[in-house]
């Protein structure tokens, strides 16, 4: 029996968007109700659901969203990297994202640091949560969260009223990965989420793009460390043109 949309929209409901949870219920036919919700949603079984999605090892059952969905089927390039950034790297993110924005939708996380930025400057831009998709965090991009509803798209596979669980977002990293045709690492540390998207997207092939690190920069050196084990390095303009 092929499983129903409504049904999983009440499994998410009541474990929290819990993939393994969801999966569990979804093979054990468990009894659902079908109830209205305030959010649009896709579901694995929607002809609608993203192709990107299906190459990944764990699907998300269902994605909800506010937003323009259509982005979904545009050529995305994510942009990632530290939340506690450097002002070069904000400057780096603003040069990268005006150069390829005319090419691509600009996907990252919606946290504070580079992800915000990389929204802040595109005219297309995915962001994706690691919360329920009603719940702005942080508090500060709540400007953003609020534009980007009108403008841009914001998907999750939490329901409404989900925390931003600290498991949560590496988990959410996947989609990222997903959704992007390439990956432009602004500037992180050597233990990080970034580091999580990048596992993410090698896992792909999704190609990794660098911006290289100052020498003697001590703080963040995970670029440098990417590049030297076979990432692409963004030395200059012409170098983000060629993505």
């Amino acid at each position: 029996m092929r499983i129903k949309r409504e049904a999983i929209l009440w499994y998410a409901i009541q474990y929290d968007g819990d993939w393994k949870k969801i999966g569990n219920a979804i093979k054990a036919h468990e009894n659902y109700s079908i109830i209205a919700y305030p959010y649009p949603y896709l579901t694995i079984v929607d002809e609608m659901y993203p192709e990107a999605f299906k190459h990944l090892r764990y699907p998300p059952w269902i994605i909800f969203y506010q937003g323009n969905v259509c982005l979904l089927k545009e050529k995305g390039v994510g942009i990632v990297g530290a939340r506690n950034c450097s002002v070069q790297a904000l400057q780096n993110t603003d040069t990268i994202v005006q150069r390829l924005q005319s090419r691509y939708v600009i996907v990252s996380g919606l946290a504070k640091g580079i992800d915000a930025r990389a929204h802040l400057n595109a005219s297309k831009t995915i962001g994706v949560l690691g919360c329920g998709i009603n719940v702005i965090y942080p508090k500060e991009n709540t400007f953003l969260f609020e534009r980007m509803k009108k403008s841009g798209l914001i998907i999750s596979e939490y329901p409404m009223h989900v925390k931003p669980l600290a498991y949560h977002f590496p988990w959410r990293n996947r989609l990222i990965a997903a959704l992007s045709s390439n990956l432009v690492v602004i500037e992180a540390t050597y233990k990080s989420g970034t580091m999580i998207t990048v596992n993410e997207c090698l896992e792909l092939s999704v190609p990794i793009y660098c911006v290289p690190t100052a020498f003697q920069d001590e703080k963040y050196q995970g670029c440098n460390y990417l590049i030297s084990n076979g990432a692409n390095i963004l030395v200059d303009i012409k170098d983000i043109d060629d993505i």
